[in-house]
């Protein structure tokens, strides 16, 4: 089963760091080979844009999504050995 990612694309989180965090996002996985593992999915808006940008693995919701936060959540999340690996 893929791990889904969601990252949300409304203008408020777009503005606040998820047009940066999106190439980051798919750089990461494509530099970590887990293209088969991962549903990249983009989202009009999830409903907490004063906490974002905002991103969603699986049923983890994160806010404040900076690209210093945005590569310690993937690695924590997604890989096997850091620990993470929510599927």
């Amino acid at each position: 089963m893929k791990t889904k990612i969601v990252i949300c694309m409304g203008s408020s989180c777009f503005a606040r760091g998820n047009k940066a965090n999106l190439p980051l996002l798919e750089s990461f996985i494509k530099e970590n080979g887990l293209e088969g593992d991962c549903e990249l999915v983009g989202s009009c808006c999830e409903g907490r844009c004063a906490e974002g940008p905002n991103l969603k693995i699986g049923d983890k919701r994160f806010h404040e999504v900076d690209s210093g936060a945005l590569l310690d959540i993937l690695r924590r999340e997604l890989l096997p050995a850091a620990g993470g690996g929510a599927k």
